[in-house]
């Protein structure tokens, strides 16, 4: 049967009965919500990473989709196992997770993006959540004018099963002998047992009294029907966000009292005289996720509201219980968390929260689509509906601003090495070892935002950074968002925004280092641009680490020709060994003597060995000292007659410059994704003696 014959199917099936049979046939499931989530997250692919020199896991589920979950392998890591800890009957069942970080690192988006795709793991067969209503009460008398009576917090049909007797033994045996379920299947079921909610126990037992406890008669009165899961109703997942201390009350967390209700209902004592949809929590009780946007923000006595919730799983009001099944998801800034810890009476709420700290994302290379996400999708325009061109560098130097930001000082590495082994490259004679043990010391501090990436600019500075740049008259009159530009937006947002005296000096200082960064991704562009070729540079540098691999092969001829086989694509290749370019290269790197030079062209065929075996494209790009001093070689020794680039660049006064000068714009108009405005303010920013390191 083809999956709309299966829909049609569902839509029929309506009685109890019915859904014992479909559950006892596998197409039906009954689970408890951890032990959904855990499947959904187990069910995808589980990939290995090495992250930071420590190797974890990387749950392909938070990759899917057009915009995903960039990085955050611990905090995912943490929280999968918190949920299956939960689906094993763990401790973690009785607890809450709490996401705490720093403003705009991606904590509320983690939740809302679990949410969409639990809501898309329960729209498929079998994973349906279906819930029961009681129908035609009118007869009973009891009701008023209420005919049909949902169950308020979504019951799950077999918790009516297994509570259709006062004995829990009765209603196994009613389960054996009506639908052959196995002694497995039904310790299976018992292990998620509850009691039904006040009211659906109330009405159950007065459909009893009124048939005269005829089980046949009483099911008359049950229909099965799926749980809704349209987004806007908040059901199976819903978000409370804190509002302030007078709006705010217990009754938007559990329900009230209905005045509505009370005009039908005769009998005073009858528990569903409350309308616990009313509140946020009875939505999302059927096996969903309730998400508490800053939990900590709440007054006092909501937050203890949630201190019954989170340990008991749940409503309770006026002395009537509603249990419930539901993940609970809090997120907290780390300002309103320590507050919260200072006040010691409010110890046992921290206790039943399993908290995981979220840092900002560290890997530079990971954040170029975060930055992606920031610039926004759509093509941008000027005020004038004109077309807004993005600088092929404003990516790069937006990611690496931001990402210096994030990266604490130490004293065993500069911070373009911290950022270049986060990112899980060549950082000269440091290995992802020293960033391991600076990770694992930072670690040690007892103030959380002192540790690694728990302090920087967040993505929402980066999408004011990217506001400001856009709104300025020079972007609207080039109709470009040139790359040097945003370092003056990430200036003015972090006097306007950061508060901290300390952090301001720090990020300034940052912004230095990104600037220094941004001008040799210049000198790379302006030398491929001379070349009249996209991947000039990466030629070069390859040329260097093939000569030195090649320098002291046993097949080298008088004539200095060296074959070897290209991994990349499996030629032959030939190659002439320069000895005088390679000494210039290392001479440009500081190697005076012939130990040093051996000692760095040993770790280049170390780090070759290595990464060739893994990954044939590796081009040593990564390597940015090796990088600029093969441009420095290239740009500053062999332009002939021209003295140098930057003098031919700007003195255009004669033909022979001019020509030079068409003949790259055209070049990075052409090949490089400029356009006329960045291609020639890049190359203005070359001639200038700005920003060198």
């Amino acid at each position: 049967m083809d999956e709309k014959g299966e829909a049609a199917m569902a839509a029929q099936i309506q009685t109890l009965h019915d859904h014992l049979a479909a559950l006892k046939a596998s197409k039906r499931r009954y689970e408890n919500v951890f032990q959904s989530v855990t499947r959904m997250i187990l069910e995808k692919k589980i990939e290995k990473v090495v992250v930071n020199g420590k190797t974890t896991y990387d749950f392909t589920i938070f990759r899917d989709g057009p915009k995903h979950i960039i990085g955050m392998y611990d905090e995912i890591n943490s929280f999968v196992s918190y949920v299956k800890d939960a689906a094993e009957g763990g401790s973690s069942k009785e607890m809450a997770y709490v996401l705490v970080g720093e403003p705009g690192n991606g904590k509320t988006f983690f939740v809302d993006y679990l949410c969409t795709k639990y809501r898309n793991f329960l729209s498929k067969q079998p994973n349906v959540k279906y819930t029961f209503r009681f129908i035609n009460l009118d007869k009973m008398g009891q009701f008023g004018q209420i005919k049909n009576i949902e169950s308020q917090t979504y019951e799950d049909p077999i918790i009516l099963a297994m509570n259709l007797f006062d004995d829990q033994a009765e209603s196994r045996k009613y389960l054996s002998e009506n639908f052959k379920f196995s002694d497995k299947k039904l310790r299976e079921y018992w292990a998620n047992y509850r009691p039904l909610g006040a009211c659906s126990g109330y009405i159950w037992n007065d459909l009893r009294y009124f048939t005269g406890g005829d089980i046949k008669a009483m099911l008359e009165h049950i229909e099965i029907l799926p749980v809704p899961l349209t987004e806007s109703l908040g059901t199976v997942t819903g978000k409370y966000p804190a509002k302030d201390k007078i709006t705010s009350s217990a009754v938007d967390l559990l329900g009230e009292e209905s005045i509505q209700r009370l005009l039908h209902i005769t009998d005073t004592n009858n528990p569903y005289r409350f309308d616990l949809r009313r509140g946020a929590l009875a939505r999302v009780a059927g096996g969903g996720i309730h998400f508490a946007d800053e939990i900590y923000k709440n007054k006092k006595d909501l937050v203890q509201v949630y201190l019954g919730v989170i340990q008991n799983r749940t409503i309770e009001i006026d002395g009537f219980k509603w249990p419930i099944d539901t993940l609970i998801i809090a997120t907290s800034n780390n300002a309103e968390f320590n507050r919260f810890l200072a006040e010691k009476e409010e110890a046992p709420i921290v206790d039943r929260c399993r908290i995981g700290y979220v840092s900002h994302n560290t890997n530079y290379r990971m954040q170029s689509e975060l930055t992606t996400y920031a610039i926004g999708s759509e093509t941008k325009t000027t005020f004038t509906h004109e077309k807004l061109h993005q600088d092929p560098n404003l990516n790069y130097a937006a990611s690496v601003a931001i990402v210096l930001s994030r990266l604490p000082r130490s004293e065993k590495l500069t911070p373009v090495e911290t950022m270049k082994l986060s990112a899980g490259e060549v950082a000269g004679e440091k290995s992802i070892k020293t960033l391991a043990e600076v990770i694992d010391t930072l670690s040690q501090n007892p103030d959380i935002t002192q540790r690694f990436g728990q302090k920087g600019l967040g993505q929402r500075n980066l999408g004011r950074a990217i506001q400001l740049l856009v709104e300025t008259s020079e972007t609207n009159e080039g109709m470009c968002m040139f790359s040097y530009d945003i370092f003056k937006a990430f200036e003015r947002v972090i006097l306007d925004y950061v508060g901290d005296a300390n952090d301001r000096i720090k990020y300034l200082e940052d912004l230095k280092t990104a600037k220094g960064l941004y001008r040799e991704r210049v000198m790379t562009e302006i030398f491929n641009s001379y070349m009249d070729e996209p991947f000039a540079i990466r030629k070069d540098v390859m040329n260097y680490v093939n000569m030195v691999i090649g320098v002291d092969a046993e097949n080298l001829g008088p004539d200095r020709m060296w074959k070897y086989k290209d991994p990349q694509t499996g030629e032959l290749k030939a190659l002439k060994i320069d000895e005088r370019y390679v000494r210039n290269v290392e001479e440009r790197l500081g190697l005076k003597t012939d130990e040093q030079r051996e000692s760095f062209r040993t770790s280049i065929r170390k780090i070759y060995g290595q990464k060739i075996s893994i990954d044939p494209s590796y081009d040593f790009m990564d390597n940015l000292e090796l990088v600029k001093a093969v441009t420095d070689v290239r740009l500053k020794s062999d332009i002939a007659g021209a003295g140098s680039l930057i003098g031919a660049l700007a003195n255009r006064t004669n033909e022979e410059n001019q020509k030079l000068y068409d003949r790259m714009v055209q070049t990075m108009l052409g090949k490089l994704n400029y356009c006329r405005t960045c291609a020639q303010k890049t190359i203005e920013y070359f001639c200038t003696q700005e920003d060198e390191q």
